[in-house]
């Protein structure tokens, strides 16, 4: 099983879709590191050599901001525009929507289950 930058990388599958299961890598950053390498997408994981895998991880490592580095990045990102309260800040920090989503109705999965309301009486005809 190859290893690209601490994440084992499954055998059966092709490079292309393996190379998606490092965070911060998707299709087309998949296939454009595969150009570079000069490596077929279409070949198994298991049938590549070494020699091949580490130059897929040097282009990789020298190229792309992946896995740890990328989350700690995302995270002190959010975090940042929490401290400075900006609009966006403050809803990432309500847990609301960020990107301008309607709330009246959808969105619950950024704000949970529906809570019944304390007190609320029904009214009587």
């Amino acid at each position: 099983m190859a290893r690209i930058a601490g994440v084992d990388i499954p055998r059966e599958k092709k490079i292309w879709i393996a190379l998606t299961y490092l965070f911060g890598i998707g299709r087309t950053r998949s296939y454009k590191i595969l150009e570079i390498a000069g490596v077929d997408p279409e070949v198994r994981t298991n049938t590549l050599d070494d020699a091949t895998i580490a130059r897929i991880r040097e282009i990789i490592s020298d190229n792309y901001v992946i896995e740890g580095a990328l989350r700690t990045d995302r995270t002190m990102n959010i975090k940042r525009l929490m401290d400075i309260g900006s609009y966006r800040g403050l809803r990432h920090r309500r847990g609301l929507p960020v990107h301008g989503q309607r709330t009246s109705t959808n969105a619950r999965t950024r704000k949970g289950k529906k809570r019944a309301v304390a007190g609320k009486k029904k009214v009587m005809k």
